[in-house]
C-alpha cells in the first residue's frame, strides 16, 4: 500500500476514551489476538461506555472477518491488504465529516489519463499524497482525498484508434457518434482498472466521490465558469497561432511538442528588388512557405541593406506580387544572408510582428499538410513534395542560390510523430 511508513502502532487511554491509532498500512502482516491492535486508517476515539473490558476483544471480533490466522505469520501474505482496504472503505473511514468552522484539508487527486494502466509516476504521487492525507487525518483533521480520472483528450483518441485499427477500422470510416461510443467504452474498461490499481496502492480516498473530467455535473461547472469570464470580459474569440498536427487534424498543446535536432537543409532564394536589376537573397529551411510571404525584414543597422528599406520585393513564383522591405531589430545579421521572409501564416514569431505591423495574413496549407489554392500550380501537393518541386522550378528559373546542409530542430506532435506545422485558429 502506498503509506510506506513503519511506525510502532499504539494505542491512547483515558479516564474518557481510548484512542486506536494506525500507524502501517504495509507492513504489518495477519495480526495476532495476543498484540491486542486492530489498525484503523486514521485515529479514532472510543468512549468507555461503548469500548469492551480489554482490547484484544475488539482485535478479536475484527481479525475473525478480515484474517486468515489469528497467529502472526511468518512472510506477509499480500491477499491481506485488498481485505485490510476493503473493510476500511466499508466502515467509511475515508469518508470526512465536516463541522461547520472547522479547517478541513482536501486534495484533489491529479486525476490519471484513461489510457491504460498505471505507472511508476502514479505510485509515486499516490504514495506521496496519501501520507499527507493520512497524517492530517491522524491529527484529527476532516479530510478529503478527492479521486477521479481524465478523459486525456487526443492521448486517448489515439490509443482508441490503435485498437481500431487492430481491428481493421479506421476512424475516417466511422461518424463522430460511433467514434464517441467506442471512446466511451474505452472509458468505461479502462477507467475501472485504474480505479482498482490506485486501491491496491492503498489509496485513502472517498470513492463515493469519484469524478471522470466529462461527468455532467463536472461539465456544467466548466461551463459555467466559461460564461462567468466572459461575462468579465476576461475571454474574447480571436484568431491565434496553435501548433496543428496534419495526422491527427487537431490543434496540440506546447508540452506536446518535442523537438528533436536532424539534419537538413537551408535554402537560399533570391528576390528581386521591385523597379531595379538588384536582388536580395533570402536563407530559409521552409521554401514551399514563400506563398505567404508579406514582407522581407532586415536589421535597420545592417550596412548591406539599409538603403533598401521601404522599398518592395517580388516574391518568386507568385507572378509578381509585391511585398514590402521592412526594418526590424530582432532580425539575426548573422543568419544565413541577414534577410528574413515574413509568412505570418506559418511562424509565430512573425504572426506577432505581423499584428503589431498590420500585415496581412496568409495561410498556404490545408489542415492535412498539403498546399492550398494560394500557393496556384503546387495545390494539392503535400508539403514536403511542394518544396521539392518549387526548389526544382527556382533553379530552373535562376532564383535558387544553393541549399546548404543545416541542423534543424524539428517540432514533432508527441502523439503522432508527424513534424507538425503552425497554423492560425
Amino acid at each position: 500500500m502506498s503509506t510506506m511508513l513503519s511506525l510502532s502502532a499504539s494505542y491512547y487511554s483515558s479516564s474518557s476514551s481510548r484512542l486506536f491509532c494506525p500507524f502501517s498500512s504495509r507492513l504489518f502482516g495477519p495480526f495476532s489476538s495476543r498484540n491486542s491492535l486492530i489498525f484503523f486508517p486514521h485515529a479514532r476515539r472510543i468512549p468507555l461506555s461503548r469500548t469492551p473490558r480489554n482490547l484484544s476483544a475488539v482485535a478479536s471480533e475484527q481479525e475473525n472477518s478480515i484474517f486468515k490466522s489469528p497467529e502472526i505469520a511468518k512472510s506477509f501474505d499480500f491477499a491481506a491488504e485488498e481485505r485490510i482496504y476493503n473493510w476500511w472503505e466499508s466502515q467509511g473511514y475515508f469518508k470526512p465529516n465536516f463541522d461547520r468552522g472547522s479547517d478541513p484539508f482536501v486534495i484533489p487527486m491529479p486525476p490519471p489519463n484513461v489510457t491504460g494502466s498505471l505507472h511508476m509516476g502514479h505510485a509515486m504521487f499516490v504514495t506521496l499524497e496519501d501520507i499527507m492525507i493520512r497524517y492530517n487525518r491522524m491529527k484529527g483533521k476532516p479530510t478529503l482525498w478527492l479521486p477521479g480520472t481524465d478523459h486525456a483528450g487526443i492521448a486517448t483518441q489515439l490509443v482508441v484508434e490503435r485498437m481500431l485499427a487492430s481491428e481493421g477500422i479506421k476512424r475516417t470510416e466511422m461518424n463522430r457518434d460511433e467514434f464517441t461510443k467506442r471512446v466511451w467504452q474505452w472509458k468505461e474498461k479502462y477507467g475501472g482498472t485504474i480505479t482498482n490499481q490506485i486501491k491496491r496502492l492503498g489509496a485513502s480516498c472517498d470513492w463515493s466521490r469519484e469524478h471522470f473530467t466529462l461527468d455532467e455535473q463536472l461539465s456544467q461547472a466548466v461551463v459555467e465558469a466559461f460564461v462567468r469570464l466572459h461575462e468579465k470580459g476576461l475571454i474574447y474569440q480571436g484568431s491565434y497561432m496553435v501548433n496543428w498536427s496534419p495526422t491527427l487534424q487537431t490543434a496540440v498543446s506546447d508540452l506536446e511538442v518535442e523537438y528533436s535536432e536532424e539534419s537538413g537543409y537551408l535554402y537560399y532564394i533570391k528576390y528581386r528588388v521591385a523597379g531595379r536589376s538588384d536582388f536580395l537573397t533570402v536563407a530559409t529551411t521552409r521554401p514551399e512557405t514563400l506563398f505567404g510571404d508579406v514582407a522581407l525584414a532586415v536589421h535597420p543597422e545592417d550596412d548591406r541593406y539599409s538603403k533598401y528599406i521601404g522599398m518592395m520585393a517580388i516574391v518568386p513564383q507568385t507572378f509578381g506580387r509585391h511585398v514590402p522591405i521592412i526594418a526590424n531589430k530582432h532580425v539575426d545579421k548573422d543568419f544565413g544572408t541577414g534577410v528574413l521572409k515574413i509568412s505570418p501564416g506559418h511562424d509565430h514569431d512573425d504572426y506577432l510582428l505581423a499584428r503589431k505591423l498590420g500585415l496581412p495574413i496568409l495561410n498556404v496549407m490545408n489542415k492535412d499538410g498539403t498546399l492550398n489554392d494560394v500557393t496556384g500550380l503546387y495545390s494539392g501537393l503535400d508539403r514536403f513534395d511542394g518544396r521539392k518541386k518549387l526548389w526544382a522550378e527556382l533553379e530552373e528559373t535562376g532564383l535558387a542560390v544553393k541549399k546548404e546542409p543545416h541542423t534543424l530542430r524539428v517540432p514533432r506532435s508527441q502523439r503522432g510523430g508527424e513534424v507538425r506545422k503552425h497554423a492560425l485558429s
